[in-house]
């Protein structure tokens, strides 16, 4: 990495007076990768009292492929209470949607006096088993208000493309309940390897009530069409800033592994070898040094095979008015080797309307398009003012 790095970044090293310096010299430029942006949208309409979340797709191989949205409802009087995961579809690229259809087996589940649910969840195709595995975590709810202390865990299901159904939703054990305690993979991107296995980012805590910041990782997975388990998990990445990393998503380009992380003061980035070690997070910056602005959500990868792009959300776009500065959503390429993005890159994907934007999903639908999934998530009350309705969005980004 670091001869790949020089070929890029000369450095020239001078001595005068003695004492040492460097200059950079200008890097050469990046190649960027050329693609034009469909924004349609796939549904609206606001009740006042719930919303559309988290819509988020995967696509089925064929010719052409059969694409799979999940998203579900949200309370608007709670905060982060779900309902269980609804399916839109489309098997002709866009062109006819089906749906919102709930699945029973996607709902929430009666444990004595508390209720889980499944959210947070992400489908992908698994090339492998031939499967399109939906992934996400558990969230626990008493008197319809999420627990803070409680055993969260990854959960999981498997998609049925002919009788259009997801199985009943399980949960993946881990080795070590104490430490993994409040364990989950929500809203994050994995990798899958050739060979099957799955690089699955988490984050969590253990079961120390006083223990406040959470710590990333991948883990290695394996999955035989039917069950997902834990084989080993990588570098633990944390930060003793308020949470620490959540919603870690991983991507590949080449022969290294980039991994993006949310944190409440700003967004961090990382890279390894493997897909499992990895290097001290770095603050995300663009390219002439300024921070970036994404701060307490997600981002998110569009993978190409000549280059990284990114999805984020970010101050200083005209966005005050927009809890957390979660609107609008942009689209910029990466820098690989600097781990900073490309301002001059920088699109806006969906623009903003008053309600935030920031949990959203990116498909790979084929060779030569990737979708970005998104709703207006109608909180806090008074958003729709500036015109949002609970949109569903697919930000079709086609390539040339």
């Amino acid at each position: 990495m670091a001869a790949t790095r020089l070929s890029r970044v000369a450095l020239v090293l001078f001595a005068a007076g003695g004492a040492g310096a460097a200059q950079e010299k200008e890097a050469a430029p990046l190649p960027i990768i050329k693609y034009q942006v469909k924004l349609e949208t796939i549904h609206s309409g606001f009740d006042r009292k719930t919303c559309w979340v988290h819509p988020r797709a995967g696509a089925i191989p064929g010719n052409p492929p059969s694409v799979v949205l999940t998203m579900q409802r949200l309370l608007l009087s709670g905060s982060d209470v779900f309902y269980a995961l609804n399916e839109m579809r489309t098997d002709d690229l866009g062109g006819k949607w089906s749906g919102p259809v709930e699945h029973a087996t996607l709902a929430r589940r009666r444990e004595g006096d508390i209720e889980v649910c499944i959210c947070d969840f992400t489908p992908k195709w698994h090339a492998k088993s031939g499967k399109l595995l939906g992934i996400g975590q558990n969230v626990h709810y008493r008197d319809n208000r999420v627990m803070d202390y409680r055993h969260r865990q990854t959960a999981w299901s498997v998609y049925d493309p002919a009788a259009r159904s997801w199985a009943e939703w399980r949960t993946m054990e881990m080795p070590d309940n104490k430490k993994f305690f409040s364990a989950g993979a929500g809203s994050v991107q994995r990798y899958d390897l050739p060979n099957g296995d799955i690089l699955l980012p988490i984050y969590f805590k253990g079961d120390d009530r006083a223990e406040r910041c959470y710590t990333a990782t991948v883990l290695r997975c394996t999955f035989d069409g039917r069950t997902l388990s834990y084989a080993e998990h990588g570098t633990e990445l944390t930060l003793a800033v308020p949470r620490g990393f959540a919603e870690p998503s991983l991507a590949c380009l080449g022969d290294r592994y980039y991994l993006t992380l949310r944190n409440d003061q700003a967004g961090y980035v990382t890279s390894g070898p493997d897909g499992l070690r990895f290097d001290k997070p770095v603050e995300w910056r663009f390219d002439e040094g300024q921070p970036l602005g994404n701060y307490n959500t997600q981002q998110h990868w569009v993978a190409h095979p000549r280059g990284l792009l990114l999805v984020y959300t970010r101050r200083g776009a005209n966005n005050d008015h927009v809890f957390r500065h979660r609107a609008r959503l942009f689209i910029a390429q990466v820098d690989p080797e600097r781990l900073c993005v490309v301002r001059r890159t920088e699109r806006i994907l969906v623009p903003e309307r008053g309600a935030r934007l920031g949990n959203f999903g990116v498909c790979e639908v084929s060779d030569a398009e990737t979708w970005v999934t998104v709703a207006e998530w109608m909180q806090p009350v008074g958003c729709e003012k500036y015109g949002s309705d609970n949109s569903v969005y697919v930000a079709r980004i086609v390539w040339e």
